[in-house]
């Protein structure tokens, strides 16, 4: 069974959302050479809702689909991402309205910029640093949800980084904070000593995989 949350649902006060039973989109992650993130934005067409934004490559999810699922689907479709070359870190309703539709940004890694594949939906796919994801001209509903997806920068010594990776734990990734919003962990080098990054060590990611449930 595919396809069948093709459509609209309209809330109480008559807007219209696209996805029957709500929607979901991936923010896939990947580290450049100096260890910071990318993330991989669609260009959307201009034919498209809101034609000629920058959004993440998503659509509606069918009755049958986790919201994981509907968003790893979307991407393969939309940006020729296969499912097996990321890992899934964790997801955050971003928009919510009266009626129950929900858009769900599921979060997850891939460990390079991967190759993508363009189709009908999309003018252009790229992948762009976190730090100038803000200056492209958003999708609204992305636009709002930005500031509480995008991560806050923790590097790790080379020591934990190893410790880590004996726990089956890999640098770098995106992390679920305890306290709220996300992180960006990678190994900490002389060019990550410049940057505004935190430093953290082993024994605090694994307390905080714990706490979020993220491993």
């Amino acid at each position: 069974m595919r396809g069948d949350g093709d459509g609209w649902a309209t809330s109480p006060d008559g807007r219209r959302h696209w996805g029957k039973f709500g929607a979901a989109g991936l923010l896939l992650r990947a580290p450049l050479a100096d260890g910071s993130p990318a993330v991989l934005l669609q260009h959307r067409a201009l034919w498209s809702h809101e034609g000629g934004t920058w959004a993440l490559p998503g659509g509606a999810r069918d009755s049958h689909e986790s919201t994981a699922n509907a968003a790893v689907r979307e991407a393969e479709e939309e940006a020729g991402i296969e499912a097996q070359k990321i890992t899934v870190r964790g997801e955050a309703v971003t928009m919510e309205v009266p009626g129950g539709w929900s858009y769900t940004t599921v979060m997850a890694d891939a460990p390079e910029p991967l190759a993508t594949i363009l189709n009908g939906e999309s003018t252009e796919l790229r992948w762009v640093p976190e730090s100038k994801v803000a200056h492209l001209p958003l999708h609204p509903g992305f636009e709002d949800g930005w500031t509480r997806l995008r991560t806050q920068g923790f590097s790790v010594n080379p020591d934990d980084v190893d410790q880590l990776a004996d726990r089956g734990v890999t640098i770098p990734r995106t992390i679920a904070l305890p306290t709220g919003g996300f992180g960006w962990l990678r190994p900490r080098t002389e060019a990550v000593e410049t940057s505004s990054d935190d430093i953290v060590d082993a024994a605090t990611v694994l307390g905080w995989l714990d706490l979020s449930d993220a491993n």
